[in-house]
């Protein structure tokens, strides 16, 4: 009786297992900064904790991670161009700066606008899958942020 028992045991667990009910990955999850810190003034950095914010708010969704993370980098344009701005500004100011070249990953022809935009929607997905596959809670809301609430 004991070994009907641990054999329908295991094998149950062996069928949870092949269920498709996934398990968070532990430890994936990034920390945000504290709720007080100012933002940084260099534009990398805002875009980057935008979409860090902004993947893990939407990421309990149920639209595909590519949608999502389109949305994510959408909902950060504003920093996206401000850092863009920032890239523009300094360019302008260094005489003969090159302002096109060639990608170091593919090889094509681009530009700082561009790769801007290649890493924002990369870092988007990449936090979607992160949140996901971690389980990881949206951001807190910061003090003096007004209240969103969802449409019911």
């Amino acid at each position: 009786m004991l070994r009907h028992a641990l054999i329908v045991a295991v094998a149950c667990a062996g069928l949870a297992a092949c269920s498709g009910d996934r398990r968070p990955v532990a430890g994936v999850c990034k920390p945000f900064p504290a709720a007080n810190a100012a933002p940084a003034a260099d534009g990398a950095a805002g875009v980057e904790d935008c979409l860090h914010r902004w993947a893990y708010t939407l990421a309990g969704g149920p639209d595909e991670a590519a949608s999502v993370a389109d949305a994510t980098v959408a909902a950060c344009t504003a920093p996206l161009s401000r850092w863009n701005q920032q890239s523009l500004a300094a360019a302008a100011s260094e005489a003969g700066a090159p302002q096109d070249a060639t990608s170091l990953l593919t090889g094509e022809p681009t530009n700082p606008i561009a790769e801007h935009r290649n890493f924002a929607a990369d870092r988007a997905l990449f936090y979607v899958a992160q949140a996901r596959a971690g389980n990881c809670k949206p951001p807190p809301r910061r003090e003096g942020a007004p209240m969103v609430v969802p449409d019911k």
